[in-house]
């Protein structure tokens, strides 16, 4: 597009000018919803469904006194529009919305007192709904390139300031001002974060690492919105002013929402509202403008409340000469200040005796007990009981396996330690947790003496007995492992310090027999970046698929513990072939275990076990240890198969060296 017209370019340097207040509009989804829009409907979509609807709430906003009008544009990414089938329709979307904004823009008319120079349009982006890298499976650079559809589309339509809202994840707000800068670095940049009643992003970040990292990434001006009312909005830019230099924004919600007649309705008025404007303004906001539940009589309110602000700023700068790179300035910190120290991490030979094993290069064992559907432990612990004097190094404690309702992983592994004396190690699943449920767990799991994990993304609901539970996967396995990997340095998700670092053996799981063998070992690299520090596998009934898989992750290897599982009956061979996700079960083993079968149950388990020790044998010289089954609950059987397990092998100091 072509350059802004002079008086426009003056507008955007008044944007910039720190001393200047500058109003923006209110909330564009509030007054659709006025307007018969029900909220099952695409938003943004509405600027090629419905113009006349959206240029119209344009209008009103700028009759109302808005100095810069937010495109109706929120949503309109790439992975947001899938839901409604639109992604093809990126472009379209917000080249039309920033046309609707520029055209009610440039036909708004100076209001007397109020307004004497041009509207300008901010092209509004949203979060992109999807977790990105370190906690989610989309990378940096697919995340760059969303925003970078959508920033440039805004831009060719007439936006004359890029506007990032309501955003909680600092590293996706990273992605989206490099995206802006690629796409124009002369566009002004204004960068929002969102926290709530703590005033903290739900990643757990506080105004002031917000303004920091907001600063050290170029926003040229930064600020809070959305999710809470005008005070907690004002108490969090007053500490925002303490730590940058840059001009501050806020834009707040018309209070907090009440169910009210089966609707949500915010409950500030435009008279508050006003009221704490001049409160924004004078703890150093001078951007400001409203959020969810805010209404052209907000922003009308706003502007009237505004101009003695106003009158006095152009009093004391000399009207807005003031220079930039002075304001705040003896309260920035120096740019090491702004940097989380993250700890250095307990060596992993120090952090368990399973662990220590590991890295030393021994033959570990473990046994797998699934934890009792009820609260009465005492076979548990019995079980337990026989494999610590057996020798077996840890029992391993699934998380829920198959979807089923069973006691907590970490209960039972905590029952385990402290009962038995055995080490536990844990899995833990993202099927059931948010990311702040995961933080609890692993902080109280952590302060309760818990040192092994096995971190897995968890079987869906519809496996189980109840498949209408709901899933929630908020990370999966490889966020996880970056989230633990994280904590073992003393750090939170959202890069803040928790004091002394936790001390998790970081393990994860692989599928030498996935379907997908290029897909699993890219993710099996994936999680080897994360964090992690040694795998188990799936059940392995051939040695041959197991090696071949080997060979292809050399590069990314870690100390890889076998997965063996004794069968004990052609069924129960039948049903892992077919019913369980990610298991293998060569026709081979499942001819041998119907043949035994039909002579009797006793030589179907007895082939059982002599398959398992087959496995074990051939594995034995390509990993670091093996994890047995003890199928249902019979951990007689499990130990059965360590019968001529024999001294650690010297050949593993070499897989654990780097640990």
């Amino acid at each position: 597009m072509t350059a802004s017209p002079p008086d426009r370019q003056a507008a955007v340097q008044r944007l910039l000018d720190p001393a200047e207040i500058v109003l923006f509009d209110g909330a564009m989804g509030t007054e659709l919803y006025a307007r018969g829009i029900f909220i099952n409907q695409c938003y943004d979509e509405l600027c090629l469904r419905a113009p006349d609807l959206v240029r119209d709430v344009h209008h009103t906003y700028a009759a109302a006194g808005a100095e810069v009008l937010e495109t109706n544009s929120f949503g309109a990414n790439r992975a947001k529009l899938v839901a409604y089938g639109l992604e093809t329709q990126v472009e379209a979307i917000n080249r039309r919305a920033a046309e609707l904004a520029r055209e009610a823009a440039d036909a708004a008319r100076p209001v007397s007192g109020r307004r004497q120079h041009p509207v300008l349009v901010a092209g509004a982006v949203g979060p992109l709904g999807v977790r990105i890298e370190p906690y989610g499976p989309t990378s940096r650079d697919e995340a760059r390139e969303m925003f970078r559809e959508q920033l440039a589309a805004l831009r060719a339509g007439g936006c004359d300031v890029f506007l990032f809202e309501t955003f909680v994840d600092l590293l996706e707000l990273e992605q989206a001002i490099a995206a802006a800068r690629d796409v124009d670095a002369t566009v002004p940049v204004i960068a929002h974060v969102t926290v709530g009643t703590d005033l903290r992003t739900p990643y757990g970040a506080s105004p002031e690492d917000a303004a920091r990292a907001l600063d050290h990434w170029g926003a040229d001006i930064v600020g809070l919105n959305c999710s809470v009312g005008p005070q907690a909005i004002l108490e969090g830019i007053e500490r925002m002013a303490g730590v940058t230099r840059r001009k501050l924004s806020a834009m707040p919600n018309a209070g907090m929402p009440r169910e009210v007649g089966g609707r949500r309705i915010y409950m500030a008025s435009a008279e508050y509202f006003a009221t704490y404007a001049r409160h924004l303004v004078q703890a150093g906001a001078k951007v400001v403008g409203g959020c969810c539940g805010t209404t052209p009589d907000h922003i009308k309110a706003m502007c009237s409340a505004l101009r003695v602000e106003r009158a006095m700023v152009h009093v004391e700068s000399g009207l807005g000469t003031r220079d930039s790179g002075l304001v705040n300035d003896n309260r920035v910190p120096s740019p090491e200040s702004r940097v989380p120290r993250a700890k250095e991490p307990v060596p992993f030979a120090d952090r368990s005796r399973f662990s220590g094993k590991i890295a030393r290069g021994e033959f570990v064992t473990s046994v797998e007990i699934v934890p009792p559907r009820g609260v009465d432990t005492a076979k548990l612990l019995r079980d337990a009981a026989t494999l610590h004097a057996a020798g077996v190094d840890a029992i391993n404690v699934p998380d829920g396996p198959r979807a089923q309702s069973r006691m907590g992983a970490i209960a039972t592994s905590l029952l385990l330690e402290q009962q038995v004396g055995i080490e536990s190690v844990t899995h833990y699943a993202c099927r059931d947790r948010n990311l702040l449920g995961m933080l609890s767990d692993l902080l109280g799991a952590s302060a309760l003496g818990l040192r092994n994990l096995l971190l897995i993304t968890g079987d869906p609901p519809k496996m189980g007995p109840y498949p209408d539970a709901t899933a929630v996967f908020d990370i999966d396995a490889i966020g996880l492992t970056n989230l633990v990997r994280n904590l073992n340095r003393g750090l939170d998700p959202g890069m803040n310090e928790i004091g002394a670092p936790t001390r998790f053996a970081i393990g994860v799981g692989v599928n030498p027999a996935a379907i997908d063998p290029a897909h699993e070992r890219q993710r099996f690299a994936w999680k080897v970046e994360a964090g992690a520090e040694y795998a188990i596998t799936q059940p392995v009934f051939d040695a041959a698929q197991l090696e071949r898989f080997l060979r292809t992750i050399e590069d990314v290897r870690i100390p890889v513990i076998a997965g063996i599982w004794p069968l004990v009956s052609a069924r129960n061979a039948e049903f892992l072939a077919n019913e369980v996700p990610g298991v293998t079960v060569p026709d081979a083993v499942l001819k041998r275990m119907r043949a035994a079968n039909e002579r009797s149950k006793e030589h179907a388990v007895a082939e059982g076990i002599a398959i398992a020790r087959e496995m074990l044998e051939a594995v034995r010289p390509e990993v670091q240890g093996v994890q047995v089954s003890a199928p249902f609950g019979k951990v007689e059987l499990a130990l059965d198969v360590f019968e001529d397990v024999t001294a650690p092998r010297a050949a593993g100091a070499d897989v654990a060296a780097s640990y």
